[in-house]
């Protein structure tokens, strides 16, 4: 089942009557199955970002089609926009963006807030995801009271708490020491199993582009090379190597 389709999409930002312009993304095209957890990579510069934003609904395309939930999102109003932002998109940053002024708990439930949504159905869809991701204990605590691991399980539980079509994580592992980066990436790839959960990562890292199933790589605002897992994760991760070396990217 397709949870997105990119068709032909295209970004150009300036104006043609300075002679200003700049062309991000290239007749981008790429479909996501549910279920699929999908690296997005390139070095700085490629596009990748823009086409998080595009995806994340922060951005619309200069041409082209871009389709999700049964809807072309560049046809949508602001109104539907933000609505189909809050309910089908869940966020994962590299900075957790949570609210200081607000308990673990209280981040988390703040997209079903937003919503509408009673306190009834808000404590009924926490309490499994606090315990099945481990912060039970300290979900009435602020995000400057618990570790760094902490707070970005409780970033997950925010983006998962509304059963989103599609969670994005913009360089997740970005502030994280080795060993935190392996337990977020552990973490991802129990959500994505678990839950059935669709995501897209877009990362430098190749360690942790190596936990998705497949990695679009971008060059100069189009789709360079694609690779796929496979069962010999030695060989993905060396193949992983050889196109960042190839596009110049950051191997950390």
């Amino acid at each position: 089942m397709q949870i997105l389709t990119v068709d032909s999409i295209s970004k150009v930002y300036g104006s043609k009557k300075n002679g200003k312009q700049y062309q991000a993304l290239k007749n981008i095209t790429f479909q996501v199955n549910k279920g699929e957890f999908i690296g997005v990579m390139g070095s700085s510069g490629s596009g990748k970002t823009t086409l998080l934003n595009i995806l994340g609904s922060i951005d619309k395309p200069t041409t082209g089609s871009f389709e999700m939930a049964g809807n072309e999102i560049a046809l949508l109003g602001k109104k539907e926009l933000a609505n189909h932002r809050m309910k089908n998109i869940g966020f994962i940053f590299q900075d957790y963006n949570l609210l200081e002024t607000m308990t673990l708990k209280e981040n988390i439930l703040l997209p079903l807030a937003l919503q509408g949504a009673s306190t009834e159905q808000m404590e009924e869809k926490l309490l499994p995801l606090i315990t099945d991701l481990g912060i039970k204990e300290v979900a009435n605590k602020y995000p400057y009271e618990v570790s760094g691991g902490e707070q970005q399980r409780a970033a997950a539980c925010r983006a998962l708490i509304t059963k989103p079509k599609l969670i994005l994580a913009d360089e997740p592992t970005g502030n994280l020491d080795s060993k935190s980066s392996k337990d977020l990436l552990n973490l991802l790839t129990y959500i994505n199993k678990e839950y059935n959960a669709t995501i897209l990562l877009v990362t430098h890292d190749v360690f942790a582009a190596s936990y998705c199933e497949k990695i679009l790589f971008i060059r100069d605002g189009e789709i360079y090379n694609e690779l796929y897992s496979g069962e010999n994760k030695k060989q993905f991760f060396d193949s992983i190597i050889d196109v960042m070396t190839v596009l110049g990217g950051e191997r950390k």
